[in-house]
């Protein structure tokens, strides 16, 4: 779910850029040194996940788990979303430096918003962990599935038929990534349940 260089025009590269900088801003602001490694460990998570491609007709899509970083890391899951698409640009051409403003508030925002949605509910233990973390999963990548699609509008209506499709193609990623997101809090909630309340 990366832009590639050269399809956006300046102003949207700007702005992603502008809001991805607040939100690291905001939250090298928010973290305390307890929390390092954890996003540390989530931004790795990230990283590595979107090396499993899943076949989808004549393309690929790839995990994201987004909501999931989102869930545990609060603001902070700009700097770990942001850490890991920069490492992805620079070592393996995922996106691009010039996209890595947008390409950042496309992963982040959605998963900052799931964490301001679904982490109340883990908390006050609202509804089940796993039905949280399904709808968390879902949400996140529907909500960047978008975000990518309007992105993409913005370079012009040629670009229309392609946000249509790449938003198509991620339908089956949203029900991918909320069972697995799910399963994963499930986890978590069984070996080390402070990491849902903390």
């Amino acid at each position: 779910m990366h832009i590639s260089e050269g399809v956006l025009p300046l102003a949207t590269l700007a702005g992603g850029y502008a809001a991805s900088a607040a939100g690291i801003g905001m939250g090298l602001k928010k973290l305390k040194d307890e929390q390092l490694v954890k996003t540390a460990m989530l931004s790795s998570a990230f990283f590595v996940a979107s090396f499993i491609h899943i076949p989808v007709g004549p393309t690929n899509i790839h995990l994201v788990l987004n909501g999931f970083v989102g869930l545990l890391t609060g603001w902070s899951c700009f700097i770990a979303i942001g850490i890991a698409l920069l490492l992805q640009a620079l070592l393996f051409q995922f996106g691009g430096i010039t996209t890595l403003g947008i390409n950042t508030l496309t992963m982040a925002l959605p998963a900052f918003i799931s964490f301001l949605i679904f982490s109340p509910l883990l908390m006050r233990q609202s509804m089940p962990v796993v039905l949280t973390g399904f709808l968390c999963g879902f949400v996140s990548v529907f909500l960047s599935a978008l975000l990518l699609s309007l992105s993409l509008v913005t370079a012009g209506e040629s670009f229309m038929p392609a946000a249509k499709l790449v938003f198509a193609a991620n339908t089956p990623l949203m029900v991918i990534d909320g069972l697995i997101t799910a399963l994963a809090l499930q986890f978590i909630g069984k070996v080390k349940p402070e990491m849902l309340t903390s």
